[in-house]
């Protein structure tokens, strides 16, 4: 069978990323490719791929996708960075453009296959928090200050509703709800280099007034008593959407947390990762740091309102559904997924600072 598979938010780190590896299998056809930004360079000239650029919130995309007929949807797209003072227009575009694709896949007959980016930041980092506790996809979601997180909470339960009200009118889909940990690898932290904790951590972030400043502030990893991470290594995150995407599912609605088994890795693990020295803080030393920074540099630096919650708290899940349901074997602990640069992009790693498994 010849598969057309409609990708949005691919312009992004995951969403590149699966277009590339779609693209080499024989059985993918054509790549609809949806995105507010323009074609990355890296995938602009694939052939088998159909740019479209549009926000998933507008309305003319659906249209230009219908006409070719997508079997399966793999909605990737997200504002994840919070934007000063426009949190109205981020949740539009987030929420309203995540109903508008889970309208269109539950809605078009030729679609037979919806996958979905969550996030375990959706359990939600209290206080109350233990770093032994594994979050099983049985939990529910909790409401959180932080916009991320409660936005992605709201879309799976819009989700959820309109799957129902599909399968109730005769809707033959098959959905699957991805609830990553910390996507890391090769490709993120040298091809494709953003705001983000490891970058952060590790000095990588050059080219502003602002990021020398946060290179600086971060010589030594401040570190609170119960902050810890789980990492996904990017590879691992295509292989398993390619496993859900084109493989057997023998289910109709399910949601996975896709984290590694292995330990946490916690916050000296990371400072020993990228070489510096750390030093213990209170949570609210990271609050008052975070606050100070949103507004200094008016949302530039990406802490805003609960975000401090997640560098303070831990939120450690169970990943293991997936594995027993799909035999899905993953190739990096999160600790690896963490320090080595081994994988399908390393040779974008300088030679000096490769870490090979």
């Amino acid at each position: 069978m010849q598969h057309t598979v409609l990708i949005t938010g691919a312009a992004g780190y995951v969403g590149a990323m699966l277009v590339e590896q779609f693209a080499k299998r024989s059985d993918v056809a054509r790549i609809i490719a949806v995105d507010k930004e323009a074609a990355p360079e890296a995938i602009a000239k694939e052939p088998k791929l159909v740019y479209i650029e549009s926000n998933t919130a507008d309305a003319q995309w659906q249209k230009q996708v219908k006409k070719y007929a997508p079997n399966i949807v793999i909605h990737a797209a997200w504002q994840i960075r919070e934007m000063y003072g426009e949190q109205d227009i981020e949740w539009e575009w987030n929420i309203g453009g995540s109903d508008k694709v889970f309208d269109f896949a539950l809605g078009e007959p030729s679609v037979a296959r919806l996958v979905y980016f969550s996030t375990v930041a959706s359990y939600g980092a209290f206080a109350d928090n233990t770093i032994e506790h594994r979050f099983a996809e049985k939990e529910p979601f909790r409401k959180t200050s932080y916009l991320y997180a409660e936005e992605k909470r709201v879309a799976e339960e819009h989700l959820e509703q309109k799957y129902a009200a599909a399968k109730a009118s005769g809707k033959n889909i098959v959905v699957s709800v991805l609830r990553p940990a910390a996507v890391t690898g090769p490709r993120g932290r040298f091809m494709r280099i953003r705001f983000g904790l490891q970058s952060a951590l590790s000095g990588q972030l050059k080219g502003s007034f602002v990021y020398d400043l946060i290179s600086r502030m971060v010589a030594v990893v401040p570190v609170t008593a119960k902050w810890c991470r789980q990492f996904i290594h990017e590879d691992d995150v295509a292989d398993i959407v390619e496993r859900i995407a084109f493989g057997d599912t023998p289910w109709q609605y399910e949601a996975f947390n896709i984290c590694p088994p292995g330990e946490v890795v916690r916050g000296p693990d990371m400072a020993r990762a990228v070489g510096k020295r750390m030093v213990r803080v209170h949570p609210y030393i990271i609050r008052t740091a975070f606050f100070a920074m949103w507004h200094l540099t008016r949302g530039r630096v990406p802490t805003g309102k609960g975000a401090w919650k997640g560098y303070s708290y831990p939120i450690a899940v169970d990943g293991s559904k997936l594995t027993r349901m799909t035999d899905f074997a993953y190739k990096y602990s999160p600790y690896e997924a963490f320090y080595y640069t081994t994988g399908r992009y390393e040779a974008f790693v300088p030679a000096d600072k490769r870490r090979s498994k």
